[in-house]
């Protein structure tokens, strides 16, 4: 997408779409499913779903890798014993889904594994499954965690919020 289409897309696409594809009822099972699979593992998952960036960030260079990174940092995302949080963005004007993962799971989970869990939540939320894609990332993040990060039935405290962050 050219810069100027991003511009567009940011400055008249995504604002109201937030409620409508991720209404409370939606976001309430969102954190059901991150609150039920990181009671295996010790991994923490976040998601942070926005509208749209201001154009005129977008002009400055901001895209969506990048701001996933600031999300990544600003939530805390990084801040857990196992260096294993991982972060799930959702950038609607652009039709752009991120995963940021931490460096104890990025060290162990090659890069391929996250753009096949974005590609599969693309494909549901261009059907305009917003439900389905959103439950099955969360799902296949869970399963690469309790992976490389098992429980094994040890204290397992909750480092950070599971309820998603609306942008």
């Amino acid at each position: 997408m050219t810069r100027m289409r991003r511009v567009l897309a940011n400055a008249f696409a995504g604002w109201f779409q937030l409620r409508w594809r991720f209404p409370a009822s939606l976001l309430d099972e969102i954190t059901a499913a991150i609150a039920a699979g990181e009671r295996g593992h010790h991994g923490e998952v976040r998601v942070a779903i926005e509208s749209r960036l201001h154009p005129l960030a977008v002009l400055g260079g901001l895209d969506a890798a990048t701001r996933a990174r600031q999300l990544f940092s600003q939530l805390r995302v990084w801040d857990t014993e196992h260096n294993s949080g991982v972060l799930l963005y959702v950038l609607l004007a652009e039709h752009r889904i991120e995963i940021v993962a931490d460096r104890g799971i990025a060290a162990r989970v090659e890069p391929a594994a996250w753009t096949a869990i974005c590609a599969t939540m693309r494909t549901h939320y261009a059907n305009g499954e917003w439900r389905e894609g959103s439950l099955r990332g969360i799902a296949a993040i869970h399963a690469l965690l309790l992976q490389h990060f098992p429980a094994h039935d040890k204290a397992n405290p909750d480092e950070l919020p599971d309820r998603p962050v609306l942008l």
